[in-house]
C-alpha cells in the first residue's frame, strides 16, 4: 500500500493498493464522467488489460477509506523517468479532492525511489481541469509532447 496520509474534502484517508483478487472488478468497473471520455478510457478495465499486457505498467486501485474509487498507473520509462498515467476517478467521486491526493501520493513515492527521480505525465491539451490540477501540484510543460499530449514533469 501506498499512504502519504492524505486525505479527500469528505475526510476520507486516500490509499493507492494493488490491484488483486479482491478489488480488480471494482477497479475495473470504475468510469468517468462521461464529458471525460474524450481524454480517459471509458471504463479501468482498458487500463487493467493494458497493464497486464505490458512490461511497463503498473495497475494500482485508488481507495477513499476502505471503497475503490479509483484507478492509476505508473512506469518507468527507458530515460528512468517515472510516468503517471491511467488515472480515473469514479464520476460519482470527482471534485472531492480524491484525484488530487492520488496524483500527490503516487508522485510523492515515485520521486523517493531510486534516490529520487523526475516524475512526468502527459494530458490532453484540451483537458482544462488536468491542466489546473497538474499545474497547482508543481508539474511543469517540458516542451515535449507524447501521442498529442502535452508532457509535464515534477523534478525530483
Amino acid at each position: 500500500m501506498i499512504d502519504s496520509g492524505l486525505r479527500d474534502r469528505a475526510g476520507r484517508h486516500v490509499t493507492l493498493r494493488p490491484v488483486d483478487d479482491d478489488n480488480w472488478r471494482a477497479v475495473a468497473d470504475v468510469a468517468p464522467r462521461d464529458d471525460q471520455r474524450t481524454w480517459v478510457a471509458a471504463l479501468a478495465a482498458r487500463y487493467l488489460l493494458l497493464t497486464m499486457r505490458s512490461d511497463v505498467w503498473t495497475s494500482l486501485a485508488v481507495y477513499a477509506d476502505e471503497t475503490v474509487v479509483g484507478h492509476v498507473m505508473w512506469g518507468v520509462d527507458d530515460d528512468g523517468s517515472r510516468w503517471i498515467g491511467g488515472m480515473v476517478i469514479a464520476a460519482d467521486e470527482q471534485d472531492r479532492g480524491v484525484g488530487r491526493a492520488t496524483v500527490r501520493t503516487l508522485a510523492d513515492w515515485l520521486a523517493a525511489q531510486d534516490g529520487g527521480s523526475v516524475v512526468r505525465l502527459s494530458y490532453h491539451p484540451d483537458n482544462t481541469a488536468a491542466a489546473r490540477l497538474y499545474t497547482s501540484l508543481g508539474f511543469t510543460p517540458t516542451g515535449a509532447h507524447e501521442d498529442e499530449e502535452v508532457v509535464v514533469e515534477l523534478a525530483g
